[in-house]
């Protein structure tokens, strides 16, 4: 346990440290938070996790109280408020940033959501799905909300959920990976529906289970399902047919289906929404390829084959709208192609050489900004590597090879980087060069260089010890990108959650 550290006071004062942060309260408390450890003056006890880990405590945060309301927006899905991956606040760009809090969680793949002062997480916990909402500002859980599941990877993967939690309206709604589809009351987790989607729909195992999150139209809710006929034979042999529930339309008060379309197979693409051409659009990047519809009434305007030939691959990229065109990428066998669309009918503007191809994106989803698409191209950590193409023609502007797969949230000019093993990059969006402006460490159980400089100068200063042993560590695999809401920068990896103080 950290000694409390004694400075002169003023009413409402906040001090900030690197990986230290001391309150004031009005009550004249006096709060002090370092790495994972929280020490309360007026006792000077250390608050420790509760037994199981799986919830953040007063020892996992950086400080009992909550930060003062910040100007920002929510994160209410996945991919974001405009669903592209772009955040619409701005960021610190001195770094390292301060740790806010950081908590154990369960198994999955599935990245939190955030609305108000509310965080939400999907996660697996035993033989349990567990929803659980958190204040955003301290990682300290309000309410959680369980069901029993029994998938099992077919390829020894994380067992617990893809899909990230969806919020709309005051409910909460999560796609598990073996196909259960609730929703919740926000406020304070009831359960208000829920539908079987394997058993209803007769969904045959996906290679990775169930994992493209819904996207909310209107009243209704959108999800790639991909059902297939009574007795059908497993995803391995290659001769799943589908029965014409590859896109279906839930309601999103009562989980009624309203319409369901296609034979297509499901993918881990996330369904974009868009208006364009003076009406709304729906595209889902299927198993197959992509589909272009009418998302209030599913009417299909075309459907373009796009898939690698070997059986064992998927398609999980979203795709990018940008005015009337659409651009996928896959990392198994065509790479990418952008396609101008029209009311019943597309046309290819350019696609991938069966050599040297553009962008070859396995599960991170590019993002546009001002003509180029950036993203990471590479089916394996080895090959990996980040670009920046031009989007009218597929050019290949700049590439930074040995950062491994690595996932992108844009923010004001900028890109937050985060590699599949825990270095966090801050980079400029320019298509002329790999501009890197900043960078911190945080998948090495040491620290790295700025970190530990900081913490020796800080330890010198006050007598605190914030060395890197008590620091959290992203474990691979890292592979969802950061979010930002307010302020707060949020990464995940095998088994942590961190939150970071990113507020320029």
């Amino acid at each position: 346990m950290h000694k409390p550290y004694s400075v002169p006071i003023t009413m409402n004062m906040t001090i900030h440290l690197t990986r230290a942060i001391i309150l004031v309260t009005s009550a004249g408390w006096l709060t002090l938070a370092v790495g994972a450890d929280s020490v309360d003056s007026r006792t000077g006890a250390t608050t420790a996790s509760r037994p199981d880990g799986s919830e953040a405590s007063t020892s996992e945060t950086a400080g009992t109280e909550r930060l003062p309301a910040a100007v920002g927006s929510d994160w209410p899905r996945f991919l974001g408020p405009t669903g592209d991956g772009k955040s619409t606040e701005s960021i610190r760009t001195k770094w390292p940033l301060s740790i806010q809090w950081h908590r154990k969680i369960g198994d999955g793949f599935s990245m939190p959501s955030v609305a108000g002062d509310n965080l939400y997480l999907f996660d697996r916990h035993g033989d349990q799905a567990r929803l659980s909402s958190s204040d955003r500002t301290t990682g300290e859980e309000r309410w959680r909300a369980e069901y029993p599941t029994a998938y099992e990877d077919y390829y020894g993967y994380s067992e617990g959920p893809r899909a990230s939690p969806v919020i709309d309206d005051g409910r909460v709604y999560t796609f598990g990976v073996e196909g259960m589809l609730r929703c919740h009351q926000a406020s304070d987790g009831k359960l208000l529906w829920q539908v079987d989607t394997a058993a209803k729909f007769g969904v045959v195992q996906n290679f990775f289970g169930a994992g493209a999150t819904p996207v909310i139209e209107g009243d209704l809710l959108i999800a790639q399902i991909g059902g297939s006929p009574a007795d059908s034979p497993k995803v391995h042999t290659g001769d799943v047919q589908g029965n014409g529930s590859g896109i279906v339309a839930f309601d999103k008060r009562t989980g009624k289906v309203r319409y369901s379309v296609t034979d297509l197979l499901a993918s881990y693409a996330t369904p974009t929404l868009t208006t364009a051409l003076d009406r709304r659009w729906g595209f889902v990047f299927t198993r197959g390829g992509l589909v272009g519809f009418e998302p209030t009434t599913g009417n299909v305007d075309f459907f373009f084959p796009w898939r690698a030939k070997m059986l064992e691959s998927v398609n999980a990229a979203t795709p990018v709208v940008v005015d009337d065109t659409v651009f996928i990428t896959e990392s198994y066998g065509p790479g990418s192609a952008l396609l101008k669309f029209a009311p019943g009918a597309h046309e290819v503007v350019w696609q991938d050489p069966p050599r040297g191809k553009s962008m070859e994106s396995h599960w991170n989803t590019p993002i546009y900004h001002q003509g180029t698409l950036y993203g990471s191209s590479g089916q394996s950590g080895g090959n990996a590597e980040l670009r920046a193409i031009e989007h009218a023609t597929g050019k290949v502007l700049w590439s930074e090879p040995g950062l491994q797969r690595s996932t992108l949230l844009y923010v004001d000019g900028h890109f937050v980087v985060l590699t599949e093993r825990g270095r966090l990059l801050l980079i400029k969006a320019t298509p002329e060069q790999f501009d890197l402006v900043a960078e911190m460490d945080l998948g090495d159980a040491k620290a790295d260089a700025a970190q530990s400089a900081a913490s020796t100068q800080a330890a010198a200063k006050t007598g605190i010890d914030t060395s890197a042993s008590d620091r959290p560590v992203l474990r691979f695999p890292a592979w969802n990108a950061p979010i930002l809401s307010r302020g707060l920068l949020y990464v995940r990896g095998k088994d942590q959650l961190i939150c970071l103080d990113a507020r320029p």
